[in-house]
């Protein structure tokens, strides 16, 4: 083939329907080899091209009549000195880092590996195995998509509702989707899964990560694997075990995909992981980003570059302070965007991001880049706001266009339905849009998601049937997952016909889930948890593709009815602007003498400071004034609701509570809410006494008497 100059830019393989143009950043490099094959076959022939061209650290060349579908790779050559973090070896076939899909998938083999497994010098060694056989191949793209009129969704953030789901997991098990669409991007875009969701009332789905992934040695020898897939390999390529068919398929299957939920009103969100690649610490493979500039694309160890730094708890930390790798993390996240349409991101471990040089900054230039560019400021952001670093705990301190998982609200709601002591005060502060963490920095309630379950942990039925863990299918003695859970099992360990225990934990579900439906701030459910999703006890499922992970569709009268709840509970938060609000809560008096809401003590007045100290109180209430919703809504009209009472019971026992009388002049009666209304009266009279049973979430509707009946 006759090689022209080509361009630096754009980096990868772009197809233009002519030819290819190949660029890859190798700042370190000798010499980049383009590497064409012939098929995916172990045996398939192999082309290798210099690439001449160099501008700056760019090696670039462009070949006509190249077409989709071709499968490439690079070998890259350089100096080999792993006490200097230099790891080049030619003999290794590099996979694109702007690779957009994953023509043949790796095959783990030795030669993947720069130096000799079982050498005296361990990765000082050097090993001259060809990895061509077994290396993963990316693919030539056609971008080409007829997208129609696809239009975001555009949910405003006071009216998300998130579904953290996994694309396999959702349909494997579905009897209403077809066979050969289970497990696929076609499958989470079904007509059966999108009318549950549409059902449900969901408004966005979070998917788990959707980037290539690596299967990583020691679970595929453990007949094990990587399900989760917080371990990227490419960040451009979507991953292609979830295509109806291998290479290209994957990219237009996402699209169909995304297209459809589009249709439905659906948002999508993918989980992104830019803190750390698949290629582990020293002793991994090299696959990519290690052999193209080991230096360039991993943060070092300022006292020794043959060791990498690990905020990740993976091996390596990506260095987002190289402008270069920066671009790429940019350049990846628009091209989700602009070409594969989703509507935002959750960043996992997102404080590595701000980790320019080795501390944690938030003024850091991801954030000063994601502010000011078009496309990015305008979708929605999520961070995991902490990584296993020093000083990598920041929850609340993100910029104020992001949204965080609130760790905080997980725990606190958790430990006091639990009826653990001293939780009042914090659980109200949750409850409320967790201002103390938000409201500073000038950011609204929305700034929070909360969360009580999601994919790392226990399920919801796990959270009230296990007091511990039970990890040993994951092959590490139990030692792995996250502690502590604040779980419980309402009394006997796992499954069980006990009567009893069974009411106890639908109680508890009902409460857990009921609570982080009615708080302030942006709900987000793990998906299955609606049904009675179980994985055993395990809260660290990442490697377990089988049952224990799968949605089990064939749901009792439990699940049914537990169904039902979460159906009508989410339709009340759609309905009710008053546990949506855009405005943190005050508890201040107007001109009026009217509070916006006040947290309501069970003998009938309003909580005072002594109040929240101690363990002794375990019943109180919520009153949101449903006339005193600050702004409007889309409309221009101003954002009233009812005016609502949110009665919590985490004890033991059932309680008494004194509701509030009427204001002068107004008759007034309190509606117990569905399905905020188990185990009340459908009605009381102001100033009754409400019985409420324990560990229970009750709401009340302020409303007029019904025309005729005493006032």
């Amino acid at each position: 083939m006759h090689l022209l100059p080509g361009k630096p830019y754009p980096l990868g393989a772009t197809w233009d329907g002519v030819g290819v143009n190949f660029s890859l950043y190798a700042p370190g490099a000798d010499r980049v080899d383009l590497v064409l094959f012939d098929g995916p076959e172990p045996d398939a022939v192999s082309m290798p091209i210099t690439l001449e061209e160099r501008t700056g650290p760019h090696h670039h060349g462009y070949l006509r009549n190249v077409r989709p579908g071709q499968l490439y790779g690079y070998r890259v050559h350089g100096p080999y000195d792993p006490a200097r973090g230099l790891r080049f070896n030619p003999n290794k076939i590099l996979l694109d880092p702007y690779a957009k899909a994953i023509g043949r998938p790796l095959a783990w083999d030795d030669s993947l590996f720069g130096y000799q497994i079982g050498h005296p010098d361990a990765d000082l060694s050097f090993d001259e195995r060809d990895s061509a056989p077994f290396a993963p191949l990316a693919a030539v793209i056609e971008s080409r998509f007829e997208w129609g009129d696809d239009r975001k969704p555009d949910i405003p953030w006071e009216s998300t509702i998130i579904y953290e789901a996994h694309v396999k997991g959702v349909s494997q098990l579905h009897p209403g989707v077809d066979e050969e669409l289970r497990g696929t991007y076609l499958g989470m875009a079904s007509e059966p899964v999108i009318d549950y969701l549409k059902d449900l009332g969901v408004t966005t789905v979070q998917l788990l990560p959707v980037h290539a992934k690596l299967q990583d040695r020691r679970l595929v020898e453990a007949g094990l694997s990587n399900y989760w897939g917080y371990n990227t390999l490419a960040f451009l390529a979507p991953e292609p075990e979830y295509a109806t068919r291998a290479g290209t398929d994957a990219v237009r299957d996402f699209k169909i995909m995304v297209r459809a939920l589009h249709q439905a009103g659906l948002e999508v969100i993918i989980d992104v992981v830019y803190n750390h690649t698949a290629e582990g610490n020293r002793f991994g493979p090299t696959l990519s980003f290690r052999g193209i500039d080991n230096l360039s694309y991993y943060k070092e160890s300022p006292d020794d570059a043959r060791y990498l730094v690990d905020y990740t708890g993976t091996g390596n930390t990506l260095d987002a302070g190289n402008p270069y790798v920066l671009q790429l993390i940019m350049d990846s996240l628009r091209y989700w965007v602009l070409e594969m349409h989703v509507d935002g991101f959750r960043f996992d471990l997102a404080s590595a991001l701000a980790r320019e040089l080795y501390d944690v900054n938030m003024l850091a230039s991801f954030f000063q880049i994601v502010q000011q560019d078009p496309v990015l400021s305008q979708v929605k952001l999520i961070a995991e706001p902490w990584d296993v670093g020093p000083g990598g705990y920041q929850v609340g301190a993100f910029p104020w266009q992001w949204a965080e998982w609130n760790g905080r609200y997980r725990d606190t709601v958790r430990q006091f339905w639990r009826g653990d002591p001293g939780m009042k005060s914090d659980f109200a502060t949750r409850m409320a849009g967790s201002s103390d963490l938000y409201a500073n920095s000038g950011r609204r309630p929305f700034a929070s998601i909360n969360f009580v379950t999601a994919h790392d942990g226990f399920t919801l039925q796990d959270q009230v049937s296990y007091s511990r863990k039970h990890n040993h299918a994951n092959g590490e003695d139990n030692r792995d997952g996250h502690e502590p859970n604040y779980s419980t099992n309402c009394g006997v360990e796992g499954p069980t016909d006990d009567p009893d225990v069974r009411a106890c934990r639908q109680r508890l579900k009902r409460a857990l889930m009921g609570s982080l439906l009615l708080s302030q701030g942006v709900p987000m459910i793990l998906g299955g948890d609606e049904i009675g999703r179980t994985q055993g006890g395990n809260n660290n499922a990442y490697n377990q593709d089988n049952p224990t992970t799968w949605y089990d569709w064939d749901l009792d009268a439990e699940d049914e009815e537990f169904l039902d709840f979460v159906r009508e509970a989410i339709a009340f938060r759609r309905a009710h602007p008053n546990v949506r609000r855009r405005s943190f809560l005050t508890g201040y008096a107007d001109e009026a003498g009217v509070r916006d809401a006040a947290w309501w003590h069970p003998d009938g007045r309003l909580m005072e400071g002594p109040d929240w100290e101690g363990s002794g109180l375990t019943t109180f209430g919520l009153l949101l004034r449903g006339d005193r919703i600050p702004g409007t809504d889309a409309r221009g009209w101003p954002r009233m609701d009812d005016t609502l009472l949110l009665l919590f019971n985490k004890g033991d026992h059932d309680h008494d509570l004194v509701l509030p009388v009427r204001e002068a002049g107004t008759p007034l009666a309190w509606r117990a809410e569905a399905p905020f209304d188990l185990g009340v009266e459908p009605r009381y009279e102001d100033g009754a006494t409400v019985t409420l049973p324990s560990k229970s979430l009750v709401v009340l509707a302020a409303v007029p008497w019904p025309e005729g009946e005493p006032s």
